[in-house]
């Protein structure tokens, strides 16, 4: 089976780029040679009747690199990712993918939806459905995948994750922690150019955040194109290229993880992460 987000092996591990930039592929062509740009936002604003939510975002983010979002609650993560995956409909800017603009009018937005992947802090499993069949299900239907192959890649994909033993449960047998590697697993079974991860452990108790923190720096070292929003600040300072500090629905401040956990450059920020030590969460 091809490995998601790449060719089989995986493609190289994005090294961090210049400051604010999109990183580049490690043995992805020519030296210095910068990825494509997978995803752009330009301009984009999105409000809730009187409350602008997103004041104008603009954000590039490369193949294979890892965006994470940080910011108190209410700063306009989530709904950024909504936005992204056409969830929320935006009021003004454009967003891109590959170069298509997908908010363009007349966009089908269910073949839009196939390139991009969403997880949420709820795991969102059918219930009803095994494990299995919750990961074959959109490749199946939407994919128009033949049931075989569509069940060989769901197991491998298991297998990958550590999980293949439960195939077979139902979603109430299974930890919290496993329902939400579920979940990121049926998301990687579209095989998507992009993947939105929202909070995705916020729902989990913590000994069960390091399972699923687990899979996401494995999908980080294959090359996995994520934007993540997170108040897990270790684990963004450990796994992304790129952090963006949202606040009051703009980007304050963006840069590598280095430089925004050590030497952060906006008073807000200095803020906002003050309070995060204070709370013991960095």
């Amino acid at each position: 089976m091809t490995t998601v987000g790449g060719s089989e092996g995986g493609p190289g591990r994005a090294i961090r780029g210049s400051e604010g930039g999109p990183g580049r592929a490690a043995g992805g062509g020519g030296a210095g040679r910068r990825d494509a740009v997978a995803l752009r936002l330009e301009g984009v604003r999105k409000s809730f009747g009187p409350l602008e939510v997103l004041r104008g975002i603009d954000l590039e983010v490369a193949e294979h690199e890892v965006v994470c979002l940080i910011g108190a609650s209410g700063s306009g993560k989530s709904t950024l990712l909504r936005c992204i995956d056409l969830l929320e409909p935006i009021d003004a800017g454009r967003i891109l993918v590959h170069g298509e603009e997908i908010t363009a009018p007349g966009v089908d937005v269910d073949r839009v939806r196939r390139r991009i992947g969403i997880v949420f802090q709820a795991f969102n499993l059918f219930p009803h459905m095994t494990v299995l069949r919750n990961v074959t299900l959109a490749p199946e239907k939407v994919l128009r995948k033949d049931p075989r192959e569509a069940e060989a890649e769901a197991l491998a994909l298991l297998e990958r994750f550590g999980l293949a033993e439960k195939r077979d449960e139902y979603p109430d047998r299974l930890s919290g922690g496993q329902q939400q590697r579920v979940a990121i697993i049926r998301a990687l079974a579209m095989r998507p150019d992009v993947l939105l991860l929202d909070e995705v452990t916020s729902a989990l108790d913590p000994e069960l955040i390091a399972e699923v923190l687990d899979v996401i720096r494995e999908l980080a070292r294959q090359g996995m194109t994520m934007v993540i929003a997170t108040h897990e600040m270790g684990f963004a300072r450990e796994t992304a290229d790129r952090v963006c500090l949202l606040d009051g629905g703009v980007i304050l401040e963006e840069g590598p993880p280095e430089r925004i956990f050590s030497e952060p450059r906006e008073p807000r920020t200095r803020e906002f992460l003050r309070r995060i030590v204070e709370a013991g969460r960095l």
